[in-house]
């Protein structure tokens, strides 16, 4: 792997052309769409059952977006109901793409072989100890599905500005509390569904 990966750099530093990335198995044109606040393409039932048949839950895959990133995005494929799914779009990934709402887009996707449950962020300190401290804290943590620990680690991850890391650590500990508020784009402990 290495050598292959030293022998396409050698011949991009001689001027030869470097072979494109490989494409993934399902490709499909698709317009960006907005639910709510969080922009997706739809995947059709059909294109969903060539990637896993009779799939229900969230859909580990790898995506490319206009062709965009060579090494393609770990996402999950969220359940619409009715066997197709949403591909939501986060900011890095119509970034790397120069792609926005409305725009016409080429997908390429394929399964993620090599997914695998749980956090792919560690889990900052001050939540642990937070947590430590705390048993609702804790148990509201606990009952959480692991994507949504996992999406809320990323999101902790992904935060440049330490006043955005202290305002959004203020509402996670506020809503693992207990707390009323809309926090990574959902209401929080509002209802059966909190």
């Amino acid at each position: 792997m290495l050598q292959a990966a030293a022998a396409l750099w050698q011949g991009a530093r001689m001027g030869r052309p470097v072979p494109p990335p490989a494409r993934l198995p399902l490709h499909f044109r698709s317009t960006i769409d907005i639910n709510g606040i969080n922009p997706f393409v739809v995947v059709d039932a059909a294109c969903a059952t060539r990637l896993k048949p009779g799939w229900r839950k969230p859909l580990p895959v790898r995506v490319r977006v206009n062709g965009k990133p060579e090494d393609p995005w770990r996402i999950n494929l969220m359940p619409r109901g009715d066997g197709s799914f949403y591909l939501y779009l986060h900011e890095q990934v119509r970034e790397a793409s120069s792609t926005k709402v409305g725009d016409q887009v080429e997908v390429e996707i394929g399964f993620d072989d090599e997914y695998r449950p749980g956090p792919a962020h560690p889990m900052p300190e001050w939540l642990s100890d937070a947590l430590a401290r705390d048993e609702r804290m804790k148990q509201t943590w606990e009952a959480l599905i692991p994507s949504r620990k996992k999406e809320v680690l990323r999101y902790f991850a992904g935060l440049k500005s330490e006043e955005a890391q202290v305002r959004n650590r203020e509402k996670l500990l506020h809503v693992l509390s207990g707390g009323k508020a809309r926090f990574m784009a959902r209401d929080w402990n509002t209802g059966p569904a909190g």
